[in-house]
């Protein structure tokens, strides 16, 4: 079943573009409740008590009792927009409800027993494909979660909308049986790292050839000195033919 509350609002006298300005200038968010064959009413509300609701999983399940002029409404929220850069909300819409006013709105989901599942044991990993699972029902019938147990499902099993027991009267918005969870293999990266023997084995190779290279520049060198002790020996020897 929803949770019901209150929730504190002022009414507003007039609407637009300029209306909705002042309104947050003043420290509020400008909302609206409209449907339920009623004029659509304008109101406003504290930006942090709406900032909370909003983190309730449950946020677009619950239903609030709005006073107006001394008369209550039972609303539920329907869409609340966001300033693009701080993410603060600047607007909400609600909508009336009856015991008969049938909504389409999305559940969250919740996952149970994953300890209980051979898959997640041996390293599997809960790849989870939707958050929630959009509805129709009427409001008093709406559940504030649905429940997915994992027990005993194996890697490569998954959990469809067929499997899911849901309460009377609330059915899901896709025909299909959809997918709501598998149990992923582990996708784990190895990565070979050298040895030290095979480092050594790389350096030596590198060594040796680098030693006939010094050893090549050795008979290079001798070869300059013989060179040089060549030339006096021809001096010499041309030196007694000039005196003859």
């Amino acid at each position: 079943m929803p949770k019901t509350s209150s929730l504190q609002v002022q009414g507003r006298d007039r609407a637009g573009k300029g209306a909705a300005r002042a309104t947050r200038r003043g420290g509020l968010v400008p909302a609206v409740i409209y449907g339920g064959n009623q004029d659509a009413t304008l109101i406003a509300l504290e930006p942090k008590i709406l900032t909370a609701l909003m983190h309730d999983p449950a946020f677009k399940t619950n239903i609030f009792e709005v006073e107006i002029g001394g008369k209550k409404q039972r609303t539920m929220a329907m869409d609340v927009q966001l300033d693009p850069v701080s993410d603060k909300p600047i607007h909400a819409d609600f909508r009336r409800i009856e015991k008969d006013t049938l909504v389409r709105v999305p559940v969250p989901v919740r996952f149970h027993n994953e300890g209980a599942s051979p898959g997640i044991k041996v390293g599997g990993v809960l790849n989870i494909v939707r958050h929630d699972v959009e509805v129709r029902a009427r409001p008093d019938d709406l559940p504030d979660h649905i429940d997915v147990d994992l027990t005993g499902l194996k890697i490569g099993d998954s959990v469809h909308i067929s499997a899911v027991t849901l309460p009377a009267g609330v059915k899901p918005t896709i025909a299909r049986d959809f997918t709501i969870c598998t149990i992923a293999p582990p996708t784990v990266m190895t990565v070979e790292e050298e040895t030290p023997a095979a480092g050594a084995a790389a350096a030596t190779p590198a060594e040796g050839a680098a030693a006939p290279a010094a050893g090549a520049a050795a008979p290079a060198a001798g070869a300059a000195a013989a060179k040089g002790a060549a030339a006096p020996k021809a001096a010499a020897a041309a030196a007694p033919a000039k005196k003859k």
